[in-house]
């Protein structure tokens, strides 16, 4: 559990979405509600998956908005991360020599979560080392591709931030925990200003993995539409966003953690730590101007709105739903709902002061909630 001290919450005060819907947070405001399918026709000839579907960003293509140089090695989740945290530093400015957010500097800390790096990095670099003359006949310039943390490290390495690096990866809990650790750098005093979020790549090994992985009774037409992208914050204490001239977009006032052996026993597990939040923040249900729940496909998202169900008891606030439209984006699926939380208050239909609630259940039995203020 995480729980801010009266008076001293964190405040996210800029955010960025690299997603299906654009390259830009303004793509993604816009979209969000539209009704958009989340899912675009692949092209077999550049695709070998057993999906049709799938909610690709568009226009990404690493060289042409990253430059030439330093990439190209670089893999599609690295790219979308460091694209993501430039958006953000920069405030989506491309102009040359755009200068940063101010008070944004290098010991500012970083907090990125994602499944297990590049699964199609992994594999090429695996399939290399045996379909080769000999097993060390690799590039390797494509060996840190390999590793969980190459996105979190080139990102760095990029942006020039020598505060702490940390990699999560929890499943499509991951944002939260991620979220959540970077709450712990600030109270401890290892970092005063955090950029954290979570990074997805659409590849042809992640859609067979994910294939293997559903259900039997879950089809590639029935199931949902895999998606990619990378949403990151900036985390910060209020006064630091005033003494920098940003406004506090949104107040984290706590996060709640749970573990399930099933989907069934999900439901009871999340709607325990739902109530615990509840409890610690001193909310009740019927306070709650929003529920950003994570569209888990299948068991685990019948868990979810079961659980939320039960511990509202009733109460029904508005959803809202950034899978409907970017598709099932796994690692980064809660750090997209974060940034539809703030999407809806750009646009004013979560007025300030309103309460948000945020809940996620991953396959593998992490429940987690959050609850943020809007500024």
């Amino acid at each position: 559990m995480v729980n801010a001290p009266g008076g001293a919450a964190p405040v996210i005060s800029a955010w960025t979405a690299v997603s299906p819907l654009g390259l830009r947070a303004a793509d993604f405001t816009a979209a969000l509600r539209s009704g958009r399918a989340a899912g675009r026709p692949l092209d077999p000839e550049e695709w070998s998956v057993p999906f049709r579907e799938a909610g690709l960003v568009p226009d990404f293509h690493i060289r042409q908005i990253l430059g030439r140089k330093g990439t190209r090695s670089m893999d599609r989740a690295t790219g979308l991360a460091v694209t993501a945290i430039r958006h953000l530093l920069t405030g989506e400015r491309e102009d040359e020599g755009a200068e940063r957010l101010p008070g944004v500097g290098e010991e500012t800390g970083l907090a990125l979560g994602t499944s297990t790096g590049s699964a199609q990095s992994i594999m090429d670099f695996t399939r290399d080392s045996l379909v080769g003359k000999k097993p060390f006949y690799v590039d390797p310039a494509r060996f840190p591709n390999t590793v969980m943390n190459c996105a979190a490290g080139q990102s760095a390495i990029w942006h020039g931030l020598r505060g702490p690096n940390t990699t999560i990866a929890g499943g499509r809990a991951t944002a939260l925990l991620a979220l959540r650790y970077a709450l712990r750098l600030q109270r401890a005093g290892r970092a005063r200003a955090v950029l954290c979020g979570a990074v997805e790549e659409f590849s042809s090994a992640r859609a067979w993995l994910e294939w293997h992985a559903r259900a039997d009774e879950e089809s590639a037409d029935s199931a949902a539409v895999l998606g990619e992208g990378a949403a990151v914050w900036l985390l910060e204490p209020d006064a630091s966003a005033c003494e920098h001239g940003r406004k506090g977009l949104a107040e984290v006032l706590g996060l709640e953690f749970g573990c399930a052996a099933d989907a069934k026993q999900a439901r009871t597990v999340l709607a325990e730590a739902i109530g615990r939040l509840l409890d610690r923040t001193g909310v009740t249900p019927g306070e709650l101007s929003a529920v950003a729940d994570s569209g888990a496909p299948g068991a685990e998202g019948e868990a979810e709105r079961a659980a939320l169900a039960d511990a509202l008891g009733g109460a029904e606030p508005p959803r809202i739903t950034a899978a409907d439209t970017v598709g099932d984006t796994c690692a980064a699926a809660a750090a997209f709902q974060i940034a539809a939380v703030l999407a809806m208050a750009e646009r004013k239909e979560i007025a300030s002061g309103d309460l948000a609630l945020v809940t996620t259940v991953d396959r593998d039995g992490v429940v987690g909630a959050a609850l943020l203020r809007i500024r």
